[in-house]
């Protein structure tokens, strides 16, 4: 038979006493795959763990979550530590986390390669959209925590090589479920509020692979392909390979080695340019001298001897240039005399003086005129008859037709 009964608040309060004085309960590691992920606007995250064949539902506190190396979402399996909590008020028990990791590392690699190779047939990664880094920058802007070593190292390196760069630091998130959005904005921002920039250096120092889990993100990935800005990544060690290194203009194995590639030393650059002054000063002495050389050894003889066969070389080409002219004169005369006797010849055979001497003769009236018909004839008429050495006179006597 059941004993007295108790209310519904002290029921829930016994349970909830019960399950915390449980040691097992208060110390648990328990893996699952998220699923019903919600971001409270209060900062803490609610969602369900499962398996194959059951489920519990998690809180996880916004102090712990800011801690998350990598983005939570759900499908993704991880391992949760922390105890189970009653809450008395809804008569519901939870698991309350106090970290998170991920089992294992297959769930990244495949995320990692997936992206991967999406992005890469997009053309992210194509070397023709690789933009050149610049040699003398005036200005960097780093993107990375403020409080890191890395920035540390960076600066060190930067401010010792070089005294004339300007270096801007953009302090971001470096891990988190955050830190992907951060570092994308601050590519963007650079891009628009600070065009004067001639290089990005984009990173952190060494971590494992879900501290490092921002610098997969696709969101990042986008967000340095757009930038105008040159942008080296430099996130890890050497080792460390990652989505922002393959969507980069320049990867650099860690933030150190960015630093050093990002600016010239002046110190070098000031050496070298002593012994190019040098080797300039050297090269125009030498010019120099060896004109003066040319110059004295140009001896009046020699320039008589270059005058002279220059003139006789002239002479020589004027002498042929007047025989060529001469004969094309004689030419010219010799066709001129062969045309006009070839004219004279045309001329004679239509001269009516040489037709006469052949045995012609011309008659002419009494005016003067030719008689060519016997139309113009009548008996006893005095005519002229003009033969090739001189005239006789004529009376016509008889007149007949055609034979």
């Amino acid at each position: 038979m059941a004993g007295k009964p108790v209310r519904v608040s002290r029921l829930n309060s016994y349970i909830r006493r019960v399950l915390q004085a449980d040691p097992l309960l208060l110390n648990l590691s328990v893996i699952g795959e998220i699923s019903n992920f919600k971001h409270h606007s209060s900062g803490h995250v609610y969602f369900t763990l499962k398996d194959e064949s059951s489920k519990i539902n998690c809180f996880l506190p916004s102090n712990v979550y800011a801690q998350v190396p990598l983005r939570l979402e759900d499908g993704m399996e991880i391992v949760a530590d922390g105890y189970i909590n009653v809450y008395e008020k809804g008569g519901y028990y939870s698991f309350s986390i106090r970290g998170i990791h991920v089992e294992g590392t297959g769930n990244l690699a495949a995320n990692f390669e997936k992206l991967k190779q999406d992005l890469r047939k997009e053309g992210l990664f194509d070397a023709s959209h690789k933009k050149i880094l610049p040699k003398f920058p005036r200005q960097i802007a780093i993107i990375t925590a403020s409080t890191g070593a890395a920035i540390q190292d960076m600066l060190s390196i930067m401010t010792g090589k070089n005294d004339f760069v300007r270096v801007l630091v953009y302090s971001v998130l470096v891990q988190g479920p955050n830190a992907a959005k951060q570092n994308a904005t601050a590519v963007e921002t650079i891009n628009r509020d600070f065009p004067e920039t001639d290089l990005m250096i984009l990173g952190r120092g060494g971590g494992s692979i879900e501290e490092l889990w921002a610098y997969n993100e696709e969101i990042l990935a986008r967000a340095i392909f757009a930038s105008e800005i040159p942008i080296i990544s430099a996130v890890g060690h050497e080792t460390d390979v990652t989505i922002a290194d393959f969507v980069a203009d320049v990867r650099a194995e860690t933030p150190t080695a960015a630093a050093q590639m990002a600016v010239p030393d002046t110190e070098e650059l000031a050496v070298e340019l002593d012994m190019l002054r040098n080797e300039l000063d050297l090269h125009m002495t030498q010019r120099i001298s060896d004109a003066r050389y040319a110059m004295n050894s140009f001896r009046m003889e020699q320039l008589h001897r270059i005058l002279s066969g220059r003139l006789a070389l002239a002479r020589k080409e004027a002498e042929g240039q007047i025989r060529e002219m001469q004969q094309r004169t004689r030419q010219m005369v010799k066709d001129g005399f062969a045309k006009a006797a070839q004219l004279h010849s045309s001329i004679e055979a239509l001269n009516p003086i040489a037709i006469l001497s052949r045995g012609y003769s011309v008659l002419l009236n009494a005016e003067g005129k030719n008689v060519h018909s016997v139309k113009q004839l009548s008996k006893g008429k005095e005519l002229s008859a003009v033969l090739s050495d001189g005239n006789v006179s004529v009376i016509v006597d008889a007149i007949g037709g055609k034979q």
